[in-house]
């Protein structure tokens, strides 16, 4: 049975996330397993997936608490995927922040993310309707 909770990142392993993250091919985190480990701690929110002992799902937020929240991870297990765990821990983890206006993400171009985003709520800048938005980013 899988269970979704929130967590501090002292509650997890850091082998398994490791491990999670390499599952889906995130090997930028995987190469840095202390920026890693700093980045869990730096969190807001840390959203984590069990099934039994293993870990299978991981969302994170990062937020001032008041006006905007940026969803920075959602990392699925492939066994698990397309079950409606990404949705779950997305849920979860923003139900943290109701009263908060902005939630942000940068996401890959690919159609599959583009999709699951979409059928979250979120919108393409380009697309928004709510008035003339430009997204910007800048990696170092």
């Amino acid at each position: 049975m899988t269970t979704i909770e929130v967590v501090k990142a002292t509650d997890l392993e850091l082998s398994e996330v490791l491990e999670l993250y390499g599952a889906v091919d995130w090997l930028a985190y995987t190469k840095d397993p202390d920026a890693l480990l700093a980045a869990l701690r730096g969190s807001s929110t840390l959203v984590a997936a069990h099934d039994g002992q293993t870990l299978v799902g991981l969302a994170r937020v990062i937020s001032d608490g008041a006006s905007i929240c940026y969803l920075q991870d959602i990392l699925v297990l492939p066994s698990h995927q397309r079950r409606g765990l990404g949705r779950s821990l997305v849920e979860r983890a923003l139900g943290e922040y109701p009263h908060v206006r902005q939630k942000v993400l940068i996401t890959d171009d690919e159609p599959k993310q583009k999709a699951f985003y979409e059928s979250l709520g979120y919108t393409q800048t380009e697309n928004f309707r709510g008035g003339s938005v430009k997204a910007f980013v800048r990696f170092d």
